[in-house]
């Protein structure tokens, strides 16, 4: 069994952005819908629908918005207060 390389795309469809509202967008993973509050990740707030809607699965629990340049796993979305924003 060959194993992935870095950064290999494993599926563009079996992940999802389901909907966007004024506080968030939800997406769609493996029979899971995760909420992503803008307070916790505020780089999807002022982003045009067509680039929040462009996300791809980099492994199994790694997603990749392209036109945004923002990756993000399964344990940032589930649990953000681990990973904190900083600013300069």
């Amino acid at each position: 069994m060959k194993s992935e390389k870095a950064g290999a795309i494993i599926s563009e469809n079996d992940t999802e952005v389901t909907n966007i509202s004024a506080h968030g967008l939800w997406l769609y993973h493996e029979s899971k819908e995760y909420f992503l509050p803008y307070e916790q990740f505020p780089w999807f707030k002022n982003a045009n629908i067509e680039e929040v809607l462009k996300v791809k699965t980099l492994f199994n629990d790694h997603f990749y918005w392209p036109d945004l340049d923002i990756d993000l796993n399964l344990e940032m979305i589930k649990e953000p207060e681990k990973y904190p924003l900083k600013s300069k």
